[in-house]
């Protein structure tokens, strides 16, 4: 098996070349190793149904459970979500780029595999700038699952990435040391109660403190 491409990107200021020639092979239906806020993910075309199911393949995650999109404007809402709550515009302006999943009802349009089924989508605006330039230059949204096995502690270092994964990715995009933690909190706002999934950076009391 050949190996994937590792190209070392700068965090701030990532080198266009690098951003384009992994987003074609995001484009082509591939998988990249991508930098996010805290841990390294696995980037595909989300409306591409086979490289979405290679991601859950290279997981080995079931199929019970979504997997977020990252986006890099308020705009690609209009192809994911059916509505957008009041609370939501709100933690968006507050807390995007970074640091904070909202989940929404999803359109009909997008694929079961993202959803799981469950009929409702999550979406971040990384604040990354890697992640964030490649979400531009795809166009589109592009997954931002963690790279590693399900069950299995996420990645804040390439050297530190499951050799199960590196040897089946198509590209490594290595920021050097990410920040690590415990990832974004996830927060369901699809309608104006919103409830908290999981706590991540962002407290529950940061979160009600804009709100109130």
């Amino acid at each position: 098996m050949d190996l994937p491409t590792v190209r070392s990107i700068n965090p701030k200021h990532p080198q266009p070349e690098l951003i384009l020639e992994a987003a074609e092979v995001i484009k082509r239906g591939g998988v990249a190793v991508l930098p996010t806020r805290c841990l390294y993910g696995l980037g595909a075309d989300a409306f591409n149904l086979q490289a979405v199911n290679r991601i859950y393949d290279l997981k080995r995650r079931s199929s019970l459970h979504p997997i977020l999109v990252l986006i890099d404007d308020r705009l690609q809402l209009e192809r994911l979500v059916t509505r957008i709550s009041g609370v939501a515009r709100e933690l968006m302006a507050q807390f995007w780029p970074g640091r904070i999943t909202l989940v929404f009802e999803a359109k009909d349009t997008v694929p079961d595999n993202l959803t799981a089924g469950s009929g409702k989508i999550g979406v971040r605006m990384p604040g990354h700038a890697v992640a964030l330039e490649l979400a531009r230059r795809v166009q589109g949204p592009v997954t931002g699952t963690s790279a590693n096995i399900s069950g299995d502690a996420g990645c804040s270092l390439i050297e530190h990435l499951d050799s199960r994964l590196a040897r089946q990715v198509d590209i490594i995009l290595d920021a050097g040391r990410l920040k690590g933690g415990i990832g974004s909190t996830v927060v369901d706002v699809t309608d104006e109660r919103l409830r908290i999934i999981r706590e991540g950076e962002i407290s529950a009391e940061e979160i009600q403190s804009v709100l109130d």
